[in-house]
This record gives C-alpha cells, sequence and structure tokens, in this order.
C-alpha cells in the first residue's frame, strides 16, 4: 500500500468514524469463509458495517477523529474488523448469536455514544443494552399506565351505573 493508498484509507475510517458513536472493534480471524459470508449476511440484514481493518490505520484515524476513544486503540493488535452500527446492542447481539456455533468472533472492545468498553467479558453486557427505540417504547408505555388505569376505573365506574339503572 503507498503512502497516498494509506492516507486516503485513513480518511475514509475517520469519516466512517465520525459518522457513528456506535463503533464494535472484533477478531473475526480463523472463522472460515461460509461462517464469515453469513456474518456479513446478518450485519446487512441487521444495518450494521462490517469491515476488516488494518490496525495502524484503524489507529490513525481514531486519533484523527474527534472522538474520544481513549484505551480503545490499545486492544488494536491481531486481526480486527470493525462493526459500525445506529443501534447500541445489534453487533452485540450479532456477535453473540455467532458464538453460540462457535468461539469467534470474539470482542476486542466497543466505542457507544462516548463509552469505552474493552474486552470480550463485556459483551452480554454489550448486547443486553436497550436501543433508544426500546426506550422510548417503555418510557410511552410507563407514560400510558397512568391513563390508562384512570380510564379503566371510569368505565368500570360508569358501566356499574348503567347496571344499577337498568334495575
Amino acid at each position: 500500500m503507498t503512502r497516498e493508498e494509506k492516507s486516503i484509507a485513513i480518511e475514509n475510517l475517520t469519516a466512517q468514524l465520525a459518522g457513528t458513536n456506535i463503533i464494535y472493534i472484533s477478531d473475526i480471524s480463523g472463522l472460515n469463509a461460509e461462517t464469515t459470508s453469513n456474518l456479513r449476511r446478518a450485519c446487512f440484514k441487521a444495518g450494521i458495517k462490517l469491515e476488516v481493518v488494518k490496525n495502524t490505520l484503524l489507529a490513525k484515524a481514531m486519533e484523527a477523529s474527534s472522538n474520544d476513544y481513549g484505551d480503545l486503540p490499545t486492544v488494536l493488535a491481531g486481526n480486527s474488523a470493525i462493526f459500525i452500527s445506529d443501534v447500541a446492542n445489534a453487533p452485540g447481539k450479532i456477535i453473540k448469536d455467532f458464538r453460540k456455533k462457535s468461539d469467534k468472533p470474539l470482542l476486542k472492545g466497543a466505542y457507544i455514544n462516548s463509552e469505552v468498553y474493552i474486552g470480550d467479558n463485556q459483551l452480554d453486557a454489550l448486547a443486553t443494552i436497550k436501543s433508544k427505540e426500546e426506550l422510548l417504547g417503555e418510557l410511552i408505555g410507563l407514560l400510558q399506565s397512568p391513563a390508562q388505569r384512570i380510564i379503566s376505573a371510569l368505565q368500570n365506574k360508569f358501566a356499574g351505573s348503567e347496571e344499577e339503572g337498568a334495575e
């Protein structure tokens, strides 16, 4: 790779990093072609971009980014692939699902909304993070609950008074 090609690759990675707040870094080495293809297909269906990257180029892109990746560049050793997503728990769920059949991909680390997670032991926590849509749904449910109770009580009281009038 020439210097110019490296420079272009770093610019492209920096632009990708600037466009998202959710990045997972994993090791997908050792996966056979079929499993890798299935992983890419699952990521595509979930709206996740999966890309194998050179560690040095990703480290330089992180350094050039306006985001603070903390210690995340320290996990850049060996083979690395990045998962870029709009939904915080989607890459974690896919990685966890694939781990049911094999010991890969291994989670090296993640950057989610300015928080840095390092190590494969974070996978369970990351896979269960609630998405923005899930949190909004729960909030709406909580807000509707008192109103539904009032309506139900009024309907029961109104139905009871109708029954008294029928007698």
